[in-house]
C-alpha cells in the first residue's frame, strides 16, 4: 500500500503535476471507532491540462482534479483504481482533441503499480 502511494507520488511529481490532497479514508475511520482496510485516495492535477476540460464541458469539475484511489481487499492485495478518460469524455461530452490533457492517467498509474523485478 504504502509503496504503490510513494510510487505514483513520485512519478506524478517528476512529471510536475501537482498533488493537491491525499486522504486517508481507512485513518479517519479509525478515528471515528470504525475497521476498514488501508485506503488511501490521491488527488492531483495540473490547472494548464484541466481547465480547457472545464472551459468546454463544466460538468467535468466534479471529476477534477483527477484521483487515484489506492485500496487494500480482503485478501491483502494493493489495487489502484481510477476513472479512464474514455469513461470521463463519455460522461461529460468532452471534445476528443481534449481528452489528450488526461489521457496520461492510464500509463501512470501502471506505472505506479509495476513491480520491479
Amino acid at each position: 500500500m504504502s509503496q504503490t502511494l510513494a510510487r505514483l507520488e513520485t512519478i506524478l511529481r517528476s512529471k510536475g503535476i501537482a498533488i493537491l490532497a491525499r486522504i486517508d479514508h481507512s485513518g479517519d475511520a479509525a478515528k471515528a471507532g470504525l475497521k476498514m482496510p488501508p485506503t488511501e485516495l490521491l488527488i492531483f492535477g495540473n490547472p494548464k491540462a484541466g481547465t480547457p476540460l472545464m472551459i468546454a464541458s463544466p460538468s467535468v469539475a466534479i471529476d477534477l482534479p483527477l484521483k487515484a484511489l489506492v485500496w487494500q481487499d480482503g485478501n491483502g492485495e494493493v489495487w489502484l483504481s481510477y476513472n479512464s478518460p474514455d469513461y470521463l469524455k463519455d460522461r461529460h461530452a468532452l471534445p476528443d482533441d481534449l481528452v489528450k490533457n488526461i489521457a496520461g492517467i492510464g500509463p501512470i498509474c501502471e506505472e505506479a503499480v509495476r513491480v520491479s523485478a
